[in-house]
């Protein structure tokens, strides 16, 4: 058995001693939020490394999704994936918009532009796909049929930070791409968030709704929320930064270790990468089907029980779950490679703390009969 457990992920931690004088700046200027030195620098600096226009900052990525939604105004039906983790859709019916799913695609494991049209309806007004484990959506499919139908866009980018197309970076599509900044992401922040803008106007809505509406002291223009980051997250963004380019290396290192070590193992398929010539390495997910000597919950206990945490990212799906299932668009036969992937799914542990002796324990295990 592994001499320590082995998670899924865990958060990269810069060195201690590099935060302190971060904290001690806040300590001295005494600005704790609303927009304080380092939300502001934290904003520029994403901006620039991104290689977007304007980057508006949240306390975490639901709020983000649910400002997105409003500064749109986006109402009755969006067209959104099943395949996701559950904000994506929580964002909508926390809006009083209902979710439409439709069937992913069966190697990008992202929603399929495809099987989009036929459930467009009058009520329609959105698509909400997600960058899948940092996966491109089909964006130039998905704007195709968005512009047909005058309907906004609106990325779920969660899993893609850094990531680019040969254009550039991947937010720049749809009207809005809306980031994560959990402990588990790429780039984390503690807890936070983002909204990738196209222009400036709409970044001031946006910093508007994610000030409870506020103009200035005496004035509301817009039922607003609390969605401000604090300066101790972006002081920790910033200094996430610095170290940003090791810690993507290093999950390219353990990326290529595990393609190398399972590529021939039958029954275990790899998600291959599409679409992008800029990945973040963001997670590792395999498909588990028939020609595996272990079903895929058999797999997950086995590895669990060696002390290896693999995670089954996305099981249950989103339309599974009670608030979601009695939508005819959830139903099983509208859905059945979503199905189908959910049962089979495991993403391995993916970190740049892992060490080459854990990594290899992971594959001994999963090629192990």
């Amino acid at each position: 058995m592994s001499k320590k457990p082995i998670y899924v992920t865990q958060p990269y931690l810069p060195p201690l001693e590099e935060f302190i004088p971060y904290l001690q700046k806040i300590w001295d200027n005494k600005f704790l939020t609303n927009g304080g030195p380092m939300h502001e620098q934290l904003e520029a600096a994403l901006s620039d490394y991104l290689g977007v226009e304007h980057v508006a900052l949240f306390n975490n990525g639901t709020i983000a999704l649910l400002t997105a939604l409003q500064a749109l105004r986006v109402t009755g039906e969006v067209i959104t994936t099943p395949y996701s983790f559950v904000a994506t859709a929580h964002s909508l019916l926390w809006n009083g918009i209902k979710p439409i799913f439709v069937d992913i695609d069966p190697h990008t494991l992202n929603l399929d532009p495809e099987k989009i049209e036929a459930a467009i309806t009058p009520q329609t007004t959105a698509i909400m796909p997600v960058h899948c484990y940092g996966n491109p959506c089909d964006v130039d499919a998905i704007q195709k049929i968005a512009d047909n139908y005058n309907l906004r866009v609106i990325y779920d980018a969660a899993h893609a930070f850094g990531v680019e197309d040969a254009g550039g970076s991947i937010l720049r599509h749809g009207d809005l791409s809306v980031l994560s900044f959990h402990a588990t992401k790429v780039f984390n922040t503690f807890e936070g968030g983002a909204i990738v803008c196209p222009d400036a106007k709409t970044k001031k809505r946006i910093d508007q709704l994610k000030n409870f509406g506020f103009v200035d002291e005496v004035t509301v223009v817009a039922p607003g929320i609390n969605g401000k980051m604090s300066e101790v997250n972006a002081a920790f963004g910033l200094l996430q930064l610095q170290h940003i380019d090791h810690a993507l290396e290093r999950r390219r290192e353990i990326d290529q270790f595990y393609r190398l070590q399972l590529h021939d193992v039958p029954g275990i398929r790899l998600v291959n990468s599409a679409g992008q010539t800029t990945a973040n390495y963001s997670y590792f997910p395999i498909l588990v089907d028939a020609d595996y000597p272990l079903n895929r919950d058999a797999l997950y206990q086995k590895l669990k029980d060696n002390n290896v945490f693999a995670r089954r990212y996305f099981y249950p799906l989103i339309s599974n779950f009670p608030m979601y299932r009695g939508m005819s668009s959830a139903q099983h036969n509208n859905l059945p490679i979503a199905n189908l992937v959910a049962e089979q799914i495991i993403c391995l542990p993916i970190y740049p703390a892992l060490e080459n002796e854990q990594l290899s324990w992971v594959a001994d295990l999963l090629q192990e009969h």
